[in-house]
C-alpha cells in the first residue's frame, strides 16, 4: 500500500476484464490512472466488447480509493486517438510514470473470413500496442524520473499451441511479436532508467474467456482449448492475481528488472 504514491499509470483495455484489474490494483498502491477502452464490439472476435459503463465501472472503483482518474475511449489502432488520450492524462496530472499497454483481443473459433481476422487480430495486439508506448514515450523521457512499461503478452507468446484457426494463429504471432517489442525498447530506454518487460499470463478469467463461445468449444473438448492446461491445479487465474503482480513489478521494488520476459502461468509453460 503506497508503493505508487505520487506516480500516475496509463492503462489500455481499462474497463473490464485484467485491464480493469491492473488500474485498481494499482490506484490501491497510490497511483492516479489513466485509462483508455474501445467500448465496443469487434466485428471479427467472438465475444461481446466492452461497453462505456463498463468504462465508467473502471472509473468508479478508482476513485472509490482516493485516486484521480483521465478516462477516454479511443481505439489503439489509431494512433491519434491514443496520443489524445495521452495528452488529456498530462494535462490532468502533468507527469506519466507506468505504461500497462493490456488492450487485446482474440479470436478462438472458426470464422468466414481468415485474413481479415488475422489482420484485425494483430493490429489491435501488436501494432497497437506499439501505438500506446509510442505515445508515451516522449511524456516518460522528459519526466526524467525513469518509469516502467509492461506489455501484456501470453503464453502463447512464448509457445504457440498448433491450431489452423486464423484467429488463434494471429494472437500467438501477435504476442510473440511484443517480446521482440520489449527487448528493443528495453534496451533503447534503459539509459533513462526507463524499464520495459512483458508478463505472459496463460488463461485469465475474464470475457475473453469467460464467454458463450469459448464455454461451448470447451464442452464439445475442442484440442486448442483441452491443450491450455497449466501445471498447478489451477483451471484459470484471476485477473487480481496478475495485477497484483504487476504492481510490484512497477514498483521501485523491481527498479534492477528489465528485459524480462515473466510467465505468470501457474506452470503451464512447464509443458
Amino acid at each position: 500500500m503506497g508503493a505508487l504514491e505520487g506516480k500516475v499509470a496509463f492503462v489500455t483495455g481499462a474497463a473490464r476484464g485484467m485491464g480493469r484489474a491492473h488500474a485498481v490494483t494499482l490506484a490501491r498502491g497510490g497511483a492516479d490512472i489513466v485509462a483508455l477502452d474501445i467500448c465496443r464490439d469487434f466485428a471479427n472476435t467472438d465475444y461481446p466488447g466492452s461497453t462505456p459503463d463498463d468504462l465508467a465501472d473502471t472509473v468508479k472503483q478508482v476513485q472509490g480509493l482516493g485516486r484521480r482518474i483521465v478516462a477516454g475511449q479511443a481505439d489503439v489502432r489509431d494512433p491519434a486517438a491514443v496520443d489524445a488520450v495521452v495528452a488529456d492524462g498530462l494535462e490532468e496530472f502533468g507527469r506519466l510514470d507506468i505504461v500497462i499497454a493490456n488492450a487485446g483481443i482474440i479470436r478462438v473459433s472458426d470464422c468466414d473470413d481468415p485474413r481479415q481476422t488475422f489482420r484485425d487480430v494483430v493490429d489491435v495486439n501488436l501494432i497497437g500496442t506499439w501505438n500506446t508506448v509510442d505515445a508515451a514515450i516522449p511524456a516518460l523521457v522528459q519526466g526524467g524520473r525513469g518509469g516502467s512499461i509492461v506489455l501484456v503478452s501470453s503464453t502463447q507468446g512464448i509457445t504457440a499451441t498448433a491450431s489452423d484457426r486464423a484467429g488463434v494463429q494471429a494472437y500467438a504471432a501477435s504476442k510473440r511479436g511484443l517480446v521482440a517489442l520489449m527487448q528493443g525498447w528495453a534496451a533503447q530506454l534503459a539509459p533513462h532508467s526507463i524499464r520495459v518487460n512483458t508478463i505472459h499470463p496463460s488463461g485469465v478469467a475474464t470475457d475473453m474467456i469467460i464467454n458463450e463461445t469459448t464455454m461451448a468449444l470447451a464442452a464439445a473438448q475442442d484440442p486448442w482449448l483441452v491443450a491450455q492446461r497449466n501445471a498447478l491445479p489451477i483451471a484459470l487465474l484471476e485477473p487480481a492475481d496478475i495485477a497484483g503482480a504487476v504492481a510490484w513489478l512497477v514498483s521501485d521494488a523491481a527498479h534492477f528488472i528489465t528485459g524480462t520476459a515473466w510467465p505468470l502461468d501457474a506452470g503451464f509453460t512447464l509443458h
